[in-house]
């Protein structure tokens, strides 16, 4: 299918008269800023900068501001809880050094699907594919939003609650927004998840500083016996671990569009690194922050646990913090929808998706069609679906596909040692990394049996759904030239088509 069967002559760089074109052709359309050449295709635009604010503009979400308490309920102490929390970070980099490693190698788009595609081949990757585009991105992002939704009311209706319906359209808007912004283009996209990623770090750091003053003041009185013994609960720890891990989640997403990456081998790397260190120096020091001014028993009796701090040390100002902490989940929405729309785009460019998901707006030089697609589902999922149940079905799908990607680096060192490796990490690090993954997903399997075993018969649904439209794609004429006709017609509505490579 070509560029001008579908689209019409009018897309065309050369039909006017002064080009060689006639009289009455279409004008070329007018090329936004991010499409400098003509040429339609993903541009290289993200930066070393673009590239940490992604990192950690998805990374720190609402929870560091809102229920930090899963390690401390777990590990039992003050002191071994940040022990935890610096583990996990450490755990984490690893994990990223690996995932840097791979991003450097395989220089495509599309994170944990296209490493497993490389990997293991097209079935396992599909696997992975059917289970986040059936439930796990549409429920993830739709309970980012609905605390975007939350958040961005509570000010407004302060001190009374805010109604479901008003969280419910406030949630829409935000998905709509966020959706629309991903549309138009690349650039601003990147610039807004910038200033998210600095409104988040200026939030973090309005709490740290007061926390840190108070502790230098002589303020320690919390960390009088923080490793005590009778309170340290071993049996908790790989439960403590557990919500340490998720609170790293998301060190991977700039492998998600290394294609866009200016200079990948130099800038993953760096910005991977650059991210988890800022990250784990952040969400320590908060902890610290937070210890100083409460004692264990209130911060796990907070509700919303910055707003108790505000409250305890600004007065007036804490009707900020939920302010702050809706943008910080709007950062999130933004990042991990700019990460999601690659990987349907990637894994259509392989066949594995409708065609239409791999073209790119002739105009702006977006991959329109894989931004819109997880609209529908998302704001189904948010009116109709259980979608905290989803999440626990599904959550720890996220660790075992991890894993599994990070295996495969090690597989990949013996079956194609030749690969080009620009950023090489110790095998012990992915070694390490991917036994962790794995026994994230064994403690699911032994603390939720019967959640956990849903999920996996969720997403082995993928086999059957793998055979039937992809193995055996001899489809009736009549259905195939449906198909071809919806495909055309999409194509045209959205004004995309496929990329120039």
């Amino acid at each position: 299918m070509t560029r001008r069967s579908v689209i019409g002559e009018g897309t065309g760089v050369n039909n006017t008269p002064q080009n060689g074109g006639h009289p009455g052709d279409t004008p070329a359309p007018k090329e936004e800023p991010d499409a400098p050449n003509g040429k339609v295709d993903l541009r290289k635009k993200v930066t070393l900068l673009q590239g940490i604010s992604i990192i950690i503009g998805t990374i720190i979400g609402a929870g560091i501001f809102i229920s930090p308490k899963g390690i401390l309920k777990n590990s039992g102490s003050v002191g071994m809880s940040l022990v935890v929390w610096i583990a996990c970070g450490v755990l984490s980099l690893f994990g990223a050094l690996s995932y840097a490693e791979l991003g450097t190698s395989i220089q495509k788009s599309g994170g944990h699907y296209t490493y497993i595609l490389e990997a293991f081949g097209p079935q396992m990757a599909f696997i992975r594919l059917w289970a986040d585009l059936i439930a796990i991105r549409p429920a993830g992002l739709a309970v980012i939003s609905l605390a975007f939704g939350q958040y961005i009311l509570e000010p407004i209706f302060m001190p009374c609650g805010v109604p479901e319906i008003a969280i419910k359209l406030a949630t829409s808007m935000g998905i709509t927004s966020v959706m629309y912004l991903n549309s138009m283009s690349t650039s601003w996209t990147n610039r807004i998840q910038i200033f998210l990623t600095f409104s988040k770090l200026l939030a973090i750091a309005i709490i740290i500083v007061p926390g840190l003053y108070m502790l230098l003041k002589g303020e320690t009185k919390n960390f009088e016996n923080a490793f005590e013994v009778s309170n340290i609960k071993l049996t908790g720890l790989p439960l403590a671990f557990y919500s340490g891990m998720y609170a790293y989640a998301g060190w991977f997403y700039l492998n998600f569009v290394t294609e866009e990456v200016e200079n990948p081998e130099k800038t993953v790397p760096l910005a991977i690194c650059i991210s988890m260190a800022i990250v784990t120096f952040c969400y320590v020091l908060t902890n610290v922050a937070y210890y100083t001014v409460m004692s264990a028993e209130e911060l796990l009796a907070s509700q919303a646990v910055a707003v108790t701090f505000a409250g305890k040390m600004m007065g007036n100002f804490s009707v900020a913090v939920p302010v702050f902490v809706a943008l910080s989940c709007f950062g999130s929405m933004n990042g991990c929808l700019f990460a999601f729309s690659r990987m349907f785009y990637v894994a259509s460019r392989e066949g594995h998706l409708p065609e239409v998901l791999s073209m790119i707006h002739v105009r702006r030089h977006t991959p329109l069609a894989a931004v819109l697609v997880l609209y529908p589902m998302t704001v189904f999922q948010l009116f109709v679906g259980d979608i905290y149940s989803l999440l626990n079905f599904m959550s720890f799908l996220r660790w075992l596909f991890i894993g599994v990607a990070v295996l495969g680096l090690i597989y990949m060192r013996y079956t194609r040692p030749d690969m080009p490796r620009p950023f090489k990490v110790p095998l012990f690090i992915p070694a390490v990394f991917s036994f962790t993954c794995f026994f994230m997903v064994f403690l699911s399997l032994y603390s939720d049996p019967v959640n956990t075993g849903i999920g996996f018969a969720i997403s082995l649904t993928g086999i059957p759904a793998y055979y039937i439209f992809i193995v055996f794609d001899r489809r009736p004429k009549w259905l195939q030239d449906g198909l071809d006709s919806l495909n055309r017609s999409v194509q045209i509505i959205l004004e995309v088509i496929p990329a120039e490579h």
